[in-house]
Parts: structure tokens; sequence; C-alpha cells
């Protein structure tokens, strides 16, 4: 080697050596650009009951390992708990905390509200930078659902099929009993698999309910073809749309005969008989309740419907659990919106760099993804025929792991599971030929006019509701009446005023978007 070589060569070493001094041994991450010298701890807000049987820190080691070594960092979940889980959440992102990721549901967890409230950070610049394979993947479409004010403010869970419609559970076998052959399509129906239950199984409840969630949301689907808003009242959903012809148009099912049909056969339904006497104060757990074969009905959506099949198989053989989607009737049924689920950066971040790179690893890395969403292999499921399992030896109590993780799920990266109904498909397949696109999906809905009021007739629904819902507040049209008479001194009018002009504006958007 020549002299001059060997001297180029060592000036070459002496420059990447200056170099890595300079920069303090800074440390690029393999999926992102920016400095990972410094150590951080990367804060998520979810939402779920914090577990306590160890298992969620066993993964989360494993997780963090793998932060450790990509971006120098670690993640930390912060549960906000489902007892009064809306108030805490919203004091939350309201307390300047420095929160860093924070999971997000525009139709079911204010994200407008919050945003509008200055919640979150833009993450339009963020972006291609720190989370690159993210917002390479996720179409501008989609994007242009995730903004406020044209600033992106959330990353939405656009890539994971979920339908999350509401029904009723009930048991098919006892259905064929009391002479039901075909799938429930109407309330009537599901009356006369109740009154079965109440004359033939004397030790069940035919429908052992709390009184902390109403059924009228899911009357409205099935006998109107109203489209409910992304607008929180409380107990009882009060402001709907016309139709989805008609979608800008703002009507309230309550102040229809709608509402009044429903109280009338929640009164029925109580005076036979069919729930507790004590129903406003029971505490019962419903679908604990029906596993154990003591009550014949609960109510919630299709994923948890494709899950408690499998529950009732082996808890109950034979029971041939069944649901009866709301839409059935009507076949009123809209799409899921992408933003249901989603991520935003907290507003007081101190690591708002460093928190996307985290985030571009869960959703993007296969091992973090799946230690996240399913836990460890061979301890919370192995693998069989392609599917996950539980393994031998799992114990519920000792082994159970959860992570309360909706913010970026992937279909690329789900293990399809033994505990989801083979044939939950077939009720995929009657959704597919009913849906109509989510409308709403880039509806901001601005309450600050209106703010006082909404909480008035949060107030009153919450008080008069469960009540009516359950047949409990004595004679039906009176009760309606007096509960029409408290929304209207709660501001009604005005609320229903304000989202009418609010609509209008945003069917002006949409037509002007349409005609580009």
């Amino acid at each position: 080697m020549s002299r001059f070589r060997k001297l180029t060569i060592s000036l070459l070493i002496a420059v990447m050596v200056i170099s890595l001094a300079a920069c303090g041994g800074k440390k690029e991450s393999s999926s992102a650009g920016g400095d990972t010298s410094q150590f951080v701890t990367i804060s998520f807000v979810v939402l779920g009951d914090k577990p306590k049987n160890g298992q969620f820190e066993k993964v989360m080691e494993k997780v963090n390992a793998i932060m450790k070594e990509k971006i120098n960092a670690e993640l930390q979940w912060k549960w906000v708990e489902w007892a009064d889980w809306q108030t805490k959440y919203n004091l939350l992102l309201a307390s300047g905390e420095p929160v860093d990721l924070v999971t997000i549901g525009t139709d079911w967890l204010d994200t407008w509200s919050n945003a509008q409230r200055g919640a979150f950070l833009p993450l339009d610049d963020l972006l291609p930078k720190y989370a690159p394979q993210t917002w390479k993947e996720i179409p501008q479409e989609d994007w242009a659902q995730s903004k406020y004010n044209g600033k992106i403010v959330l990353i939405p869970e656009n890539d994971y099929t979920q339908w999350i419609n509401h029904g009723f559970f009930y048991r098919g076998d006892w259905a064929k009993q009391a002479g039901i052959t075909e799938p429930i399509k109407d309330w009537n129906t599901i009356g006369k698999y109740l009154q079965w239950i109440k004359d033939n199984k004397p030790d069940v409840i035919p429908y052992d309910v709390q009184a902390s969630t109403s059924n009228f949301g899911g009357w409205v689907q099935s006998y109107t073809p109203h489209l409910e808003l992304p607008i929180s009242t409380g107990y009882m959903p009060i402001f709907n749309t016309e139709s989805y012809d008609d979608r800008y148009k703002v009507v309230s099912p309550v102040f229809e005969d709608t509402f009044l049909d429903f109280a009338k056969l929640m009164k029925d339904w109580a005076d036979k008989g069919y729930w507790r006497e004590d129903v406003l104060n029971n505490k019962n757990d419903t679908r604990n309740a029906l596993r154990a074969g003591q009550t014949g009905m609960d109510s919630h959506h299709t994923q948890t419907f494709s899950g408690l099949r499998v529950q009732m198989d082996k808890d109950q053989p034979g029971s041939e659990l069944m649901m009866y989607p709301f839409s059935r009737t009507s076949n009123n049924l809209l799409e899921m919106p992408i933003t249901h689920g989603g991520v935003s950066l907290g507003a007081h971040s101190k690591n708002p760099e460093r928190a996307l790179m985290a985030y571009d690893l869960i959703r993007n890395n296969k091992e973090i993804y799946q230690l996240i969403n399913y836990g460890l292999e061979g301890v919370q499921y192995d693998i069989k025929d392609g599917k996950r399992v539980l393994p031998a030896n799992y114990n519920e109590t000792n082994d159970s792991f959860y992570s309360d993780f909706w913010a970026g799920r992937m279909d690329k990266f789900e293990i399809p599971s033994d505990t989801t109904w083979d044939k939950i498909d077939t009720m995929y397949k009657e959704y597919d030929k009913i849906k109509k696109p989510y409308p709403y999906g880039q509806f901001v809905f601005d309450k600050t006019a209106i703010e006082s009021e909404l909480t008035a007739i949060s107030q009153v629904t919450g008080e008069m509701g469960p009540a009516i819902s359950y047949g409990k507040a004595g004679d039906p049209t009176q009760a309606v009446q007096e509960y029409r008479d408290k929304l209207k001194l709660a501001g009604y009018d005005k609320v229903m005023a304000e989202l009418q002009r609010q609509l209008d504006a945003y069917k002006a958007q949409m037509d002007s978007a349409a005609n580009k």
C-alpha cells in the first residue's frame, strides 16, 4: 500500500472519530431520522383498567428492549380506568400534563372537542421525518379525515377491519324451543323469546341487564332511517340526522313517536318481568350471567359477539349464541369511521419526535405489534394451524394479558384466533350488502357556543333516561312529555339550531370538495 493511500485512510478515520465525538454518540433510528442520544420514556394514554397479574409488565420488558435498541426509548402505558372514564380522559387532556401518545376516537372520545381546546400537536411537519413508514402508507384521503383547521392532529386506525355495530345476543337453542327458527329480525320477536324464558326457565332472568346503558340508539337504528351524529349527550343520544340521503338535516327521535313507542315497549317488558324489579340499581354482570346460564340475553357489538360465541360454546354447550344486529330490521348501517381509533400527540409532550418514532415502530414492526396486541408466545398463546390458541398450561387469572391498544391495529399483522367464531364472516357478508360510507369523518363539531346547554342536556338524559329506558318511570306518555319539557328547558332548541348551522357549513364543504 502506498504512503499516500495510507495517509488518506488515516485522515478519513480521524475525521470519522472527530465527527462521532462532535455528535456526542448520536444514534439514528432504523426507521426515522432524529437525535436519539438521550434515553427517554414515552407515555401512552390508553382506556382500560390496569392489569394486575404482572403479565403486562413482562410483555413490556420485551417491547422496551427492542425500543431501546432501535430508538433509545421506552414506552410506559398511562391507564384511564373505566370508572368515570370520559370525565377522567378529558380532564387529563385539559390539565396540561405532558403526555405523549394519546388514544383517540372521533365518534366516542371527544377528539374534535379536545383538538379545539388545543389538546393535540399538529403533526404535518413531524410525520414525514419521525414516522416515515406510517406517513407513506396512509393515503392522502385518509389524512384528510384526520385534520382539524387544516392541520393533521391524529393518525387514524385506517388499516384494521372491525364492526362495532350493536345488537342483542340471544341463545339459539332457547329461541328454537320458543318456535323461533330463523335469525331474529325485529324487537317483537326478541320479546317473544324473552317471554318464553320467563314462562319456561324459572331460575333464569330473561334479560339481567344493568340500567347504566340504554338500548334506545338501537331502537332508532332498527325503526328509523336516522343516522347518529358523533356528538355526546350523555346517557342517551338526542340528536340524529334524517337519513343517509338527507344526512345534513338534524332531527331528534326523542321528539318523535319513535321515542314514545320505545318507552311503551320498555314499560311492557318491565311489567312482564323480563329484567329485575330493581333494574335501576342492578350491578350484576350481564355477560357473566349469560355465560353461567342465568340470563338469556346480553347486548353489545359484533366484535364482542365474535369472541363471546366461542366462550358460550364452551360454557353452555349447544347454546348456539346468536346476534340480532339492530340494523337487520331496517338495513340502516354505516361503515366504521377510520378515526374510531387512532393516536394523537399531547400538546405538552416533551418528546414528540421520539414519540412518533415509537408509534411508527408499534404500527409497523411485526414483533413489537404482536407483543403489544397478543403478549408472549408460549405464555399467552401458541400457534396451531395458523391460529392463536391457548397454551395447555394457560391459567386465566395468572396468564391473561391485554394492552387496550386501539390506536393503530393493522390487518397485515393480525393473527387469527380460535377464540373468534369461525363463521363470523357470515355476519360480515350480511353487513357488506347494506353498509353505507360513513359520512361524518370530517365533521368537526364546535360546541363552544352551546357547551352549557349540552351539559344541561346530558344531565337530563342521566337523570331520566335510565327509568324510561327500563320501564320504571311510570306512565310512558307522561314520562316522555316530562323528559321533552326538561330537554327544552336545558336548551334543546338552541343546540338544534347550532347543529343545523354547522351541518349546513359541512355540507357546503363536502359539496365543494366533490366538485373539485
